[in-house]
């Protein structure tokens, strides 16, 4: 139990969150749809409470290559946490487990630890960040807030692993304080997990609109931003989905940024669906590059130079990647080795 923040009294002690683009509205005793924040009426007013505060379910030491982000400090470590909950009820999670329970009425477990545990856990992994993942970090936003501005302190950087349906209010929380100093998050990686409203409400309970906003808000806080997308035999596959999904990222967000397609397993509620085939990935990055993205990778998947970073230019690998693992042989202060043209990302 943990004072929330970004929430607004109604009448007859209800309250309305504005965490999320749910905008939950909680009658007393209830909790929201993440299933972490609860309404408990104090001195006669709705109140509303946090229950991860504090309480990671996950902690690990983790390749920055796993969130994944290809173009962020590459070949570092991030200090990875996540508690329990979700602001998504997606059918085919990979990690059901940890984000459903809450949602469903289980209990909520987790290892008590403060942002200044959480913080000095990371320093002494030598960890070059802190990552806010596994589950969704908005649901966790006061975890995320205290611990992103006491690493921010000890020189980490920050990263968001997100669904993007957080409301406008929680992203400027994150953003910079002032104009003369840094955000909380440096970094994200977000799940746009289709491109058809349909998907998002039938297999997320959710809406995609959000989700493009919150894409477009965060380029506009100056994150280093990557994007993945879950490619899902029949579901979001299709060759003119892919096509709009390409476009939007090129024309919204740059052709700077990358686009990792990760191929599906049958996990959770979703399990009569096949392993995407790899004409599928290869189509799907094909359709990247043609809409004129730079650098589209394959994920979840072994081929050649699935996750390579190649030179826009003289097409050298700059990164070449086996795994999580990275090698820099061909990256010079930032820029491609070979022919030094300057890549898009944050490399120091």
């Amino acid at each position: 139990m943990h004072p929330a923040r970004l929430w607004r009294p109604l009448k007859d002690n209800q309250v309305q969150c504005l965490l999320c683009s749910h905008f939950c509205v909680i009658k007393p005793g209830a909790r929201g749809k993440c299933g972490v924040r609860e309404n408990r009426p104090e001195d006669g007013k709705g109140a509303l409470f946090t229950l991860v505060y504090g309480l990671p379910a996950a902690v690990n030491v983790d390749p920055v290559e796993k969130k994944p982000l290809y173009h962020f400090l590459p070949g570092t470590r991030t200090f990875s946490l996540g508690t329990m909950g979700c602001n998504l009820s997606c059918t085919f999670c990979q990690n059901a487990s940890l984000s459903q329970p809450p949602r469903l009425g289980s209990r909520i477990t987790g290892h008590l630890a403060s942002p200044a545990d959480l913080v000095a856990a990371a320093l002494e992994s030598g960890s070059k960040s802190v990552a806010y993942t596994y589950s969704e970090p908005t649901v966790f936003f006061e975890l995320v807030e205290d611990t992103a501005r006491l690493a921010r302190a000890r020189g980490l950087k920050n990263i968001l692993v997100t669904n993007g349906f957080m409301s406008p209010d929680c992203l400027e929380a994150f953003g910079p304080d002032s104009p003369a100093e840094p955000g909380l998050i440096q970094a994200a990686n977000v799940d746009l997990k289709a491109f058809t409203e349909a998907f998002y409400q039938v297999r997320c309970g959710a809406r995609l609109a959000p989700v493009l906003a919150n894409l477009k808000h965060m380029r506009r806080l100056g994150w280093w931003l990557e994007v993945t997308t879950l490619l899902i035999p029949g579901l979001n596959d299709a060759p003119e989905e892919l096509k709009d999904m390409a476009a939007f990222i090129a024309a919204e967000l740059g052709p700077d940024t990358p686009w990792h397609l990760s191929r599906f397993h049958p996990d959770y509620k979703l399990t009569d669906r096949p392993v995407t085939p790899h004409a599928t990935l290869l189509a799907a990055r094909e359709a990247g590059r043609a809409a004129g993205l730079r650098f589209v990778y394959i994920g979840n998947a072994s081929g050649p130079g699935f996750g390579d970073t190649l030179c826009p230019d003289c097409k050298a690998v700059v990164l070449g990647r086996e795994g999580f693992q990275a090698a820099l042989g061909g990256l010079s202060s930032g820029a491609c080795a070979a022919c030094g043209l300057a890549l898009p990302g944050v490399w120091d």
